[in-house]
């Protein structure tokens, strides 16, 4: 099958941005349904593939596909970058008006991508994708729901349990996130920073058919330590007020010692009490250095300028 697609110089209505981390078995129907939906919805569309080098051989089956369909762009990463920087890969690829990010394990339908377009009529800039019925496991829609609190409280932003990536952005929503030139990338949360009119419709999600999360509890927890410490200064911020309270209370023992020894002549707590208190302060600041250390090295990865990812291998029409 030979897709004839608009010409490279023609725009495009709609870009599809899609970060592949192994589901080798879902690209061939991922690819078909997007094809349809895109079809009868635009008349001039572009689909980005980007292997992020994980499990499996997803590069083949991409470079089968833009072969035979001029419409299809495919980006190999040198190396696993991670979701958020697979997703920034494309979108410096993307050149659509509107520009869809959503995932390759078909949880995300394609055929959701109708109403979220049919959406943006209503003057928005964004419309996210709402899972209202997630088809996850129970311990996976607990841990994101702790994840999205947890975030939320030490980053002062609003998240939604229910919305991810999948969503619709326009061009100048893509350009702003663009310009943004920190090292450490998270795309919902820049989303949710530069502001734009946006709007949520709930979707059908499905699902997991083939493969498994690779979102785990301890690379979620990797994930909000890598987010909080690159956009918020909160937690340095209860490291004061917890040193103001420890000090605070402190001193109201310190006092108590004092009025109780003048009073009733209470003998001070002898070796016991000053071990335990050494080892607390000991740890308390143990753990503040390494808070702090942390933001040293986020600041170091800033100043480095390396590049967020590089491009092994890119197949596209004209290339």
């Amino acid at each position: 099958m030979n897709i004839a697609k608009p010409e490279k110089n023609q725009p495009v209505d709609i870009s599809v941005v899609v970060p592949v981390y192994g589901c080798d078995e879902c690209l061939i129907e991922l690819h078909n349904r997007l094809t349809n939906v895109l079809n009868s919805l635009v008349e001039k569309y572009e689909i980005i593939f980007i292997d992020d080098s994980g499990p499996g051989n997803p590069w083949c089956l991409i470079k089968e596909i833009a072969e035979m369909d001029n419409s299809v762009i495919g980006i190999k990463l040198s190396r696993n970058f991670g979701q958020h920087v697979a997703i920034f890969a494309g979108l410096t690829q993307s050149v659509g008006e509107w520009v869809v990010v959503m995932d390759c394990d078909l949880q995300d339908q394609p055929e959701e991508i109708v109403k979220l377009y049919n959406a943006t009529q209503n003057k928005a800039d964004i419309v996210f994708a709402q899972r209202i019925d997630r088809q996850d496991t129970y311990f996976k829609k607990l841990t994101s729901r702790m994840f999205y609190k947890v975030l939320g409280y030490l980053t002062d932003t609003k998240f939604d349990a229910s919305v991810a990536n999948f969503g619709i952005y326009h061009r100048k929503v893509i350009d702003a996130v663009l310009s943004m030139n920190e090292y450490h990338k998270i795309f919902p949360l820049m989303v949710r920073w530069i502001g734009f009119s946006s709007i949520s419709i709930p979707v059908t999600h499905v699902s997991r058919e083939t493969g498994k999360t690779s979102y785990t509890f301890r690379a979620l927890l990797k994930l909000s330590i890598d987010i909080v410490l690159s956009f918020s200064d909160k937690p340095l911020r209860l490291i004061i007020k917890g040193g103001f309270i420890v000090s605070f209370l402190s001193a109201l023992y310190t006092v108590s010692i004092i009025f109780n020894a003048i009073i009733y002549g209470t003998q001070v707590p002898g070796w016991a009490s000053v071990m335990v208190s050494l080892w607390f302060i000991s740890g308390v600041l143990i753990s503040i250095i390494g808070v702090v250390g942390l933001y040293v090295g986020k600041t170091f990865d800033e100043s480095k300028c390396r590049p967020i990812f590089i491009v092994n291998e890119l197949k596209k029409f004209d290339t």
